[in-house]
């Protein structure tokens, strides 16, 4: 499983090196997960919905007369407890019998060899598998055929398959969910309060969604700890939302958020729009002889990446609000997380984020003032105004 949160190594940084990612998906996390840290990224795991199977529900008993009433072009079976307990189901309905007549008459596809056994096990024989196991390869396949004005039933597993269905209704077809399990708030919810503390502090940089109801799970969890305010404030400015698809974004723009989505409504192209996004936003200053690019918890110096403490991050921020201008130390101890009134906390967390700097002119004190970038003074416009 993978770990709630997970530091890269920054050795040979990519991309997203310095960027802190929260992921709030309960399913395909895993895959998520390493392709935002194999390019860099810190990764905040916190699954904002759990999944349960549903025993007996008036969505999929409804979702199970509209086939039976009007009939498919295709069926995707996704998942092999899932399609079992669909077939369970309708068994329980009195309606097994028609539902695998249904099935017969329609193309039959399995997204690996677990639903093909259990699509066999109905005394049934799928029309194609990919040898991939991939989602990603069945949605192909489709929009190869050509999808427009056809009737696809897809089996839902808990969150919506990443862009699946998104990408199916944009090339013409009428999609039909199935739902097999439905969507509950996580039993442990210590990793979603750490996820939205991180966010309203501004410890993360962009949260990733892959469906519409994990957006709702985190904006429900918000509103029931007061945190609705500072978390929208975060997301209309600091941190980054990045939806897999248009359907996922609904909740968030509901709530006036902007978002980012990938032109294909995939993971892999949710991450490489993070790769451009996160650090097109990033500060870029010439300090010193230096080119400096600030990132979320981390300073490129000359291309290098220099980790850098939070409390130094706070202080970096706010000398770069005003580069080349003289801050107090009272703003300055203003800035700092929890720092109280003491000055000399200033100066401590000052030391720290020179030596992380690696490069200790880049700060000039200036006597009983303050501290300030040391700007190049001809310094190109452009890097001053950003």
């Amino acid at each position: 499983m993978y770990d709630e949160q997970q530091q890269p190594d920054t050795a040979g940084h990519g991309p997203l090196a310095g960027f802190t990612v929260g992921v709030t998906a309960a399913r395909r996390a895993d895959e998520l997960g390493a392709l935002l840290q194999r390019r860099g990224a810190a990764v905040l795991h916190a699954p904002a919905l759990r999944i349960v199977p549903l025993a007996d529900d008036s969505e999929l008993l409804a979702a199970t007369k509209d086939l039976l009433d009007q009939a498919p072009d295709v069926v995707v079976a996704t998942t092999a407890i899932g399609f079992r307990g669909w077939v369970e189901a309708a068994e329980g309905w009195g309606l097994g019998e028609l539902l695998i007549d249904r099935l017969r008459q329609v193309e039959l596809l399995a997204r690996g060899p677990k639903v093909k056994g259990a699509i066999r096990a109905a005394g049934l024989t799928e029309d194609w598998s990919p040898s991939s196991e991939s989602m990603a390869e069945v949605l192909d396949r489709l929009l190869e055929e050509g999808v427009d004005g056809r009737r696809v039933a897809v089996q839902l597993h808990g969150e919506p398959l990443p862009g699946f269905v998104e990408s199916l209704r944009a090339g013409g077809a009428e999609v039909v969910g199935v739902p097999v399990y439905r969507w509950m708030p996580p039993e442990d919810l210590g990793p979603v309060d750490r996820l939205l503390d991180a966010a309203v502090s501004r410890g993360l940089d962009a949260i990733t969604f892959t469906s519409a109801p994990a957006a709702v799970s985190l904006l429900d969890r918000a509103e029931e700890r007061g945190l609705t305010a500072e978390l929208l404030a975060a997301l209309h400015h600091d941190v980054l939302p990045a939806c897999v698809g248009p359907v996922t974004a609904l909740p968030l723009q509901a709530r006036g958020i902007d978002t980012v989505q990938p032109e294909r409504f995939r993971l892999g192209p949710l991450v490489q729009l993070l790769c451009q996004e996160l650090p097109g936003r990033a500060r870029v200053l010439p300090i010193a002889g230096h080119r400096v690019e600030i990132r979320g918890h981390a300073v490129l110096v000359d291309g290098e990446l220099r980790p850098v403490p939070p409390a130094g991050m706070a202080l970096l921020r706010a000398l770069s609000r005003r580069p080349g201008w003289v801050v107090s130390r009272a703003e300055l101890l203003r800035a700092l997380p929890g720092a109280g009134r003491d000055e000399h906390a200033v100066e401590t967390a000052m030391a720290r984020l020179r030596t992380a700097l690696g490069a200790p002119k880049l700060i000039q004190t200036v006597v009983k003032r303050g501290y300030r970038l040391a700007l190049d003074p001809a310094a190109d416009a452009k890097y001053a105004d950003e």
